[in-house]
């Protein structure tokens, strides 16, 4: 069986988020919002990615080019999820192994619930779904299980009965198929919808009703589902991967007497027993030592210090 490979979306726009700049490119602390998702992906055990794009390609291919386990495939014309796989089929023909499609706007993914997935399908499914459970389920895909609680298929917001959008079990974008019969299955795909597009929801029940075993697993968090879709939501998850970097450098023994009024860059490193004071930044591929204090109100932009350096307060480094 070959390595998991990683499909990534990435072609659309940021029409909602009012920018020139593509969507999957708009900074998360100090990296583009895709990198993070590929990062989760790469936890995984994932070997290759192959990046989706479509709206402004070369821009992203420019930004993703340093990263040798990526390739990409264009999606000149958007017409939906299962079409931008499709475009992916030159390089997934061969391909024998578990295959997983991700979004590339949903930055707190994290790399052990993706290999919960793929451990999943690799033990017979022939697709898992990410499933998560939320009240908050408006605009999110519904799972319909049948009285036994097996998966039927995925119901989108806009084509959904009342009964079906009072659902509170929803799909997170998060797929690990075995990528032949995903290839056969999005043969069979048709825009059968509102939104006249050729969904990869579909895939599942496609497969059901070709004979294959297909799973839903709760195993991820609503917080791993949330896209960014707007400079609030990319507030809002820049938030949580903050509260991340920072909890990582605690539990190492760094002490930030302020977390809600620090900001550490994620390509940043700190060493033991430093203090960062409130009202400081670390920002940039920053190094400090260890034993140094920082601040209150003082700015280490990318520069390296060295141990047991005090940076005063309302000084700047780099």
């Amino acid at each position: 069986m070959d390595a998991p490979v990683a499909v990534v979306l990435a072609a659309g726009k940021s029409m909602r988020m009012k920018s020139e700049l593509p969507k999957v490119l708009h900074d998360v602390c100090g990296r583009p919002l895709i990198e993070h998702v590929l990062d989760a992906a790469r936890g995984a055990g994932v070997e290759k990615l192959i990046v989706v794009v479509g709206h402004k390609a070369d821009l992203v291919k420019e930004t993703l080019s340093g990263a040798s386990d990526v390739t990409f495939a264009l999606q000149a014309e958007q017409k939906g999820t299962g079409h931008a796989v499709v475009v992916c089929k030159d390089q997934l023909v061969d391909h024998n192994g578990p295959v997983m499609v991700l979004a590339g706007d949903t930055p707190l993914l994290r790399g052990d619930s993706l290999l919960t997935l793929i451990e999943a399908q690799q033990g017979g499914a022939a697709c898992v779904v990410g499933t998560a459970d939320t009240q908050a389920n408006f605009g999110l895909g519904r799972i319909v299980r049948d009285a036994e609680g097996n998966f039927q298929r995925i119901v989108e917001q806009k084509d959904a009965t009342p009964e079906e959008a009072a659902i509170t079990e929803i799909n997170t974008g998060c797929f690990a198929f075995d990528c032949q019969p995903l290839l056969v299955a999005l043969e069979e795909v048709q825009p059968n919808n509102v939104q006249a597009e050729y969904y990869l929801t579909d895939c599942p029940a496609i497969m059901r009703q070709n004979g294959l075993r297909v799973e839903a697993s709760c195993s991820l968090n609503i917080d791993e589902a949330k896209g960014v879709n707007t400079r609030v939501e990319l507030a809002a998850v820049q938030r949580v991967i903050q509260q991340r970097i920072q909890r990582e450098l605690m539990l190492s023994g760094v002490s930030i007497i302020s977390p809600e009024n620090t900001w550490i860059d994620g390509r940043a490193s700190v060493g033991r027993d430093t203090t960062i004071h409130p009202f400081s930044v670390v920002s940039g591929s920053a190094s400090i030592g260890e034993d140094c204090v920082i601040g209150p109100h003082a700015i280490v932009d990318g520069a390296s210090v060295e141990n047991g350096t005090v940076v005063p307060p309302f000084q700047k480094i780099g």
